[in-house]
């Protein structure tokens, strides 16, 4: 399963700008379009509501090329993550993200992607009064949890099951009898995400190994986790790291370590170390599923 979070966030500059929206657009989007296209890829793109409202085109561009359209919710702020907000407002964000797209598209939306993968415990009941019926926020056993913000809920990625799993009406990282179906973002220990693959690509072949013996044995899918703002070439406005997070050690992991770390790669030349990721599935025979394809295959 190959999903992308499409959103504002400028890497390069480290901060939330519209226009970043204008590079995904242009660059991200029809780089990773083609990239697909020719491995056969069918993917799942989680949008936030902000930039399908300021460039819708971004979201049909991908639907018309048959992938699957999912929410990633309304905004991508650090002010609003999901494992902070209120169950009325989380439920109000979803709703008004689920809207957008749908009116865009003129299909159901059904499948989520928390921003920054921060949600809590209880996140299955507003979610299914949302509409929804697929969400991929949690990622098993990921171990990097101290550099992203919403740290301390994330420790509960380290008891939550490794394959596709209903969940706990009242427990996302449960295995239990609710209408929601968790696919969990892959990870060994380190995260077989974009990120980790453009700072560490040879490291990240390697836990792409671990993962494939481990999916010999048992089956279990994979979820690969990118972001179509990893492949643009944008323009640098300032050297300046925008402070999000209040607690200091936090600023220097979540901020500043984060940021220098997440430069590596970006653009154009992460497009030829992302396609041997997807050669690698291709030449195994893997078959490419979008979340809604994983929810026809389990229900």
């Amino acid at each position: 399963m190959i999903t992308n979070d499409v959103e504002t966030t400028s890497i390069l500059n480290h901060k939330l700008r519209d226009k970043t929206g204008e590079y995904v657009l242009n660059q991200g989007m029809p780089r990773l379009l083609d990239l697909y296209e020719k491995y056969g890829v069918k993917a799942t793109f989680f949008y936030t509501g902000h930039i399908a409202r300021l460039y819708p085109e971004v979201v049909k561009m991908a639907y018309e090329h048959g992938h699957e359209v999912g929410s990633h919710g309304l905004t991508h702020e650090v002010s609003k993550a999901f494992d902070v907000m209120p169950p009325e407002e989380q439920l109000s964000h979803l709703k008004q993200s689920k809207q957008i797209l749908e009116d865009i598209i003129g299909e159901e939306v059904v499948s989520f992607r928390a921003p920054a993968a921060r949600v809590d415990k209880a996140f299955p009941k507003v979610l299914q009064e949302a509409g929804f019926k697929v969400d991929s926020s949690v990622s098993s056993q990921r171990m990097d949890m101290m550099f992203s913000f919403g740290a301390l809920k994330k420790l509960h990625w380290l008891i939550a099951p490794r394959k596709a799993y209903f969940t706990q009406p009242d427990n996302i990282f449960r295995k239990g009898e609710s209408g929601i179906l968790e696919a969990p973002i892959s990870a060994f220990g380190f995260p077989y995400i974009g990120t980790f693959m453009r700072i560490a690509p040879g490291l990240n072949r390697f836990t792409r190994s671990l993962l494939y013996c481990e999916t010999l044995c048992n089956g279990r899918q994979f979820v690969f986790l990118t972001h179509p703002n990893e492949f643009i070439d944008e323009d640098k406005e300032t050297d300046e790291i925008e402070r999000r997070a209040k607690n200091y050690i936090a600023y220097l992991l979540g901020d500043v370590l984060r940021h220098k770390l997440k430069v590596k790669n970006l653009g154009e030349r992460a497009l030829p170390i992302y396609e041997r990721e997807l050669a690698f599935f291709k030449d195994k025979g893997f078959e490419f599923l979008t979340c809604k394809d994983l929810l026809a295959k389990k229900s």
